[in-house]
This record gives structure tokens, C-alpha cells and sequence, in this order.
């Protein structure tokens, strides 16, 4: 957020009561009401891409046209980990269990990824956004989110970090690798009982089933390249998508206090784009709504962003929508200027506002 002039806006307890009465309207006009159909229609359009593709795979044989393949697998891998997000916010089904269940296969078997850590991390995101020392998603990486962060880099890394905006798509090709690994790791070192089990079996056997027919049935320089392209898509196409809803977005400072409406909208933004841009990224490109509303099923978004967007009009919070090519603009430049230091990019008078309210 930029500028120098505070929006006119009400008193956080009226704020308060205004995210009452928001729900109030969200819900009575149906719009947390399940999806079934939807996401019903859009697994099977998905299971039978990835079946089209495995029956590519078989058919090229030794083609290097088999990179078109693995670049078809990364994007619909990436899709169908769109659906297990929102099994994780209890979406797709009313059932707690039958959405962690059918979540679970299908980021274990399907995606490779473990739903336990994903569940554990993106609930603690949800949480606070964009808060220090809160929010998972801007603790330290090869990536950094804070000046202070970016000042305790040396050698390689602080070279790296000066320029981790112009390095962070180039970057995301080693993200998909980087998802699977840590995710493993994750619940290696902090999961217990018979669960973490099942999802270490249930990942191997995904993994080893896959290598097993890439190896076996492409020769060994192509089937390294087909794994490559598989895993890179993968993850220049997940970080493309969950990147633009909330860096380069105002920090909230560690221990402040927001409002649940203020600090959701404060620190999401939109993309514009419509219905196709809601199917590219699964939803997320209404980041507002879906952390207002996590559990509101994807059809539904597009609607409720238009309610969404007068009530914050209303009361004067500043609501953020903009290109997708624009908000890859915001991001590369915030990072490069976390990296680079200078002046403070999380100096927002709203939440100077917040904190005195």
C-alpha cells in the first residue's frame, strides 16, 4: 500500500460489527452454500486430462514431443492441487472427515505433496496474514520478505537476495522440487502415529510408481528432462499463482491487534480476470473473499467480491484488485527493494490508524 493520506473509515468495533453484518449478507444470499456439482464436473475434467496425458505418454514413446507431457502433467498436477486447497478449508464437501480423507489422497497420491504439512502451515497463514513472526509464508528462505531478514545475508545469499526479485521466476522452476522435499521432511520430523506413516507410504509409493515408468519407459537423459519439466512447471505454475495475493501487500507488525475484516483485507489482493482467471488459479485470484470466506466454494466468489467490494467502499478500507501482469510487476519490485534495503516498505498509515483506534 502507498500513499500519505489515511482513508476516512469507521471505529474498529464498527468495524467489527460491519464484518457481522457482511456474513450476515454473504450467507443469507446462499453463498456458502456447497458446490458438489462444480467440483464434481471439474475433478472428472481433470482425471480425464491426466488420463489423456498417461495415454500421450505411452503412445510417443522416445519423442522429445514427451516434454509437451510433462509440461501437461505440471499443469494439471498443479489443478488438482487447486482442489485439495479448498478439500482443506472444508469446501467440497460438508463433511470435515470426507473433505480431509478425499484431501488427503489426493495431494498424498495424485499431487505427492504432504496434506498434513500443507494443512498445518496454510491454517497458521489463514491465521495471520502477513503478520511477523505469525505468518509461515514470510518466514526467511531463499526468498526474504523483511529488511531485517535481507541485512543478515552473506556471500552467495545476499548477492542473491539484492536480486531476488528479478531471480524469483527463474527461481520458482526449482519450487516444485523444493514443495515436494520439504513437505516430506516436515512431517518426518514433527508428524506421529499411524497417519504419518500411511502419508510417507502413500508419497513413496507415488513417487517410486512414478519414477519406476518415466525410467523405464523413456531413455535416461529424456526421462531426466521429462521429470525437469514436469517438476518446474509444477512450480512456476503454483508460485505464479498463490505469489500475487499477498506480497508486496502491507506487513502487519508482530504483536498488533487488527480486526478480522481489516487484516484480511489489508493484506490480500485481487486479480482481475473473471471466470477464466478464477479456473487458471483455482479461486485464489479472489484472495479477499477466500480469506474472509475461506470455506465459500470457488462459483461463488465472483458474486460475493462484488458485495465484498461495497462494504469496504462503505467504511473506507481499502480494497486491492489488479492485473495479474501488474501484480507480477508489484511483487518483482517488492522483493528487489526488501533485497536492496532503502526506505521502510511496510510504513502504511492505515494500520498506524488500526493500532490507535
Amino acid at each position: 500500500m502507498t500513499g500519505t493520506s489515511t482513508p476516512t473509515r469507521e471505529p474498529r468495533n464498527a468495524v467489527v460489527s460491519t464484518y457481522s453484518a457482511l456474513s450476515k449478507t454473504v450467507r443469507e444470499r446462499g453463498l456458502l452454500a456447497r458446490a458438489p456439482r462444480y467440483y464434481l464436473v471439474l475433478t472428472l475434467a481433470l482425471s480425464a486430462a491426466l488420463g489423456g496425458l498417461i495415454t500421450g505418454f505411452v503412445l510417443l514413446e522416445h519423442s522429445w514431443l514427451q516434454l509437451l507431457i510433462a509440461a501437461g502433467l505440471g499443469i494439471v498436477l498443479t489443478q488438482f492441487a487447486f482442489i485439495t486447497h479448498e478439500m482443506a478449508h472444508r469446501v467440497v464437501f460438508s463433511s470435515g472427515p470426507r473433505n480431509d480423507r478425499w484431501g488427503r489422497l489426493m495431494a498424498n497420491a495424485v499431487v505427492g505433496i504432504s496434506y498434513t504439512w500443507w494443512m498445518a502451515k496454510h491454517t497458521r497463514h489463514h491465521a495471520n496474514p502477513n503478520q511477523i513472526g505469525k505468518d509461515p509464508d514470510i518466514q526467511p528462505d531463499t526468498i526474504v520478505f523483511l529488511e531485517e531478514d535481507a541485512a543478515k545475508r552473506t556471500g552467495l545469499r545476499a548477492w542473491l537476495t539484492r536480486y531476488q526479485g528479478y531471480a524469483f521466476f527463474p527461481l520458482l522452476t526449482l519450487e516444485g522440487l523444493n514443495l515436494h522435499v520439504t513437505s516430506v521432511r516436515s512431517v518426518v520430523r514433527n508428524e506421529r502415529g499411524r497417519s504419518r506413516l500411511l502419508e510417507l507410504m502413500t508419497i513413496a509409493l507415488r513417487l517410486s510408481a512414478y519414477l519406476a515408468v518415466v525410467f523405464w519407459v523413456l531413455p535416461l537423459g529424456m526421462a531426466f528432462a521429462f521429470v525437469g519439466v514436469q517438476l518446474a512447471v509444477f512450480g512456476v505454475y503454483m508460485g505464479a499463482s498463490f505469489a500475487p495475493n499477498h506480497k508486496g501487500m502491507p506487513i502487519v507488525p508482530a504483536g498488533s491487534k487488527l480486526d478480522f475484516l481489516s487484516k484480511q483485507v489489508l493484506t490480500s489482493r485481487n486479480i482481475r480476470g473473471g471466470r477464466a482467471m478464477t479456473l487458471l488459479m483455482g479461486g485464489l485470484n479472489f484472495q479477499v473473499e477466500h480469506h474472509l470466506f475461506p470455506s465459500m466454494p470457488r462459483p461463488h466468489l465472483i458474486e460475493t467480491a462484488r458485495i465484498v467490494k461495497a462494504h469496504c467502499a462503505s467504511i473506507g478500507i481499502p480494497y486491492t484488485e489488479v492485473s495479474l501482469p501488474e501484480s507480477y510487476r508489484i511483487v518483482i519490485a517488492y522483493l528487489n527493494r526488501v533485497g536492496l534495503g532503502g526506505r521502510d516498505p511496510f510504513d502504511c498509515p492505515t494500520f498506524a490508524t488500526l493500532r490507535r483506534s
